[in-house]
C-alpha cells in the first residue's frame, strides 16, 4: 500500500510541479555556473546504493567529490538561487523520480552517504530495513540543521558523534511506529515546520527522546 501511493503521489508530483522545476532550472542556470541537478551516491533500503537528486543549490567547486561535507546555512558555496531552494525544500523535487524509480519514498530514514556507514553498529542499521525517504521525523526535528552547524568549529566531528546517532534513533523511532496514517502526518508536517507551525512535541511522542535532543544542543560550544 506504501510503495502504491508513494508511486501514485510521486507521478502526481511530478505532473502538478513540472512548471515549477522548469522554472528552478533556468534560475539555477542564470544564477551560477553548472548542471541544475546535484546527483550524489546513497543508501536505501538493504544497504542498497543509489543516485539521489536534487536542484544544485551550491557552487561547483564545492565538494568536488561528492563526499557529502558538512555544510553551514551561510555558507558563502551556497547560490542565492540555492539559499532559496534549501529554505522552501524546492531543492528536494527531482527526489520525485526517485520515488518513480523504487530506490526512495516519500517518508523514511533520510538517505545515507556511503562513507558514514562505518560509524554505525549492527543495531543502527536497522533503518535500512525501510527505504530511504523525502521527509522523517528526524528531518523534521532537523530541519535548520544547517543552521545549527554554524555553532560549531568542527562540523563533521559533531555530527558524526552527537547528531547522527540522534537521527538514528529517530529513526528508529519512525520504524517502530510506521504507518500509513503516520506518515500522512509527517508529510503535512513537513509543510507546517517550513512556516515554524508545529513543534517537535508534536512530531516525536517520546519525552525521553526528546529530552535526548536538548542535551545534543547543549553541548554545541564543544566542539
Amino acid at each position: 500500500m506504501k510503495r502504491l501511493f508513494d508511486f501514485i503521489m510521486a507521478f502526481l508530483g511530478v505532473t502538478l510541479t513540472w512548471p515549477i522545476m522548469i522554472v528552478v532550472g533556468i534560475a539555477i542556470k542564470l544564477d551560477s555556473p553548472g548542471p541544475v541537478l546535484f546527483r550524489q551516491k546513497r543508501l536505501t533500503k538493504e544497504m542498497k546504493e543509489f543516485e539521489i537528486y536534487k536542484f544544485r543549490s551550491m557552487n561547483i567547486d564545492y565538494d568536488k567529490d561528492g563526499k557529502g561535507i558538512q555544510t553551514a546555512g551561510t555558507s558563502s558555496a551556497i547560490t542565492k538561487v540555492g539559499k532559496f531552494l534549501r529554505k522552501t525544500k524546492l531543492d528536494e523535487l527531482p527526489q520525485f523520480f526517485n520515488i518513480l524509480s523504487g530506490d526512495m519514498s516519500f517518508i523514511g530514514p533520510r538517505p545515507e552517504l556511503p562513507r558514514r556507514l562505518k560509524h554505525y553498529t549492527d543495531k543502527q542499521k536497522e533503518i535500512f530495513q525501510v527505504r530511504s525517504g523525502i521527509t522523517s521525523p528526524a528531518s523534521i526535528v532537523f530541519s535548520d540543521e544547517e543552521y545549527l552547524m554554524e555553532q560549531v568549529k568542527d562540523r563533521e566531528k559533531y555530527y558524526i558523534e552527537q547528531v547522527m546517532p540522534y537521527k538514528i534513533e529517530l529513526n528508529r523511532y519512525y520504524i517502530r511506529n510506521q504507518g500509513f496514517f503516520n506518515d500522512i502526518w509527517y508529510l503535512v508536517a513537513t509543510l507546517l515546520k517550513i512556516v515554524s507551525k508545529v513543534s517537535n512535541h508534536h512530531i516525536v511522542r517520546d519525552e525521553e527522546l526528546l529530552r535526548e535532543h536538548a542535551i545534543l544542543l547543549a553541548v554545541v560550544e564543544e566542539y
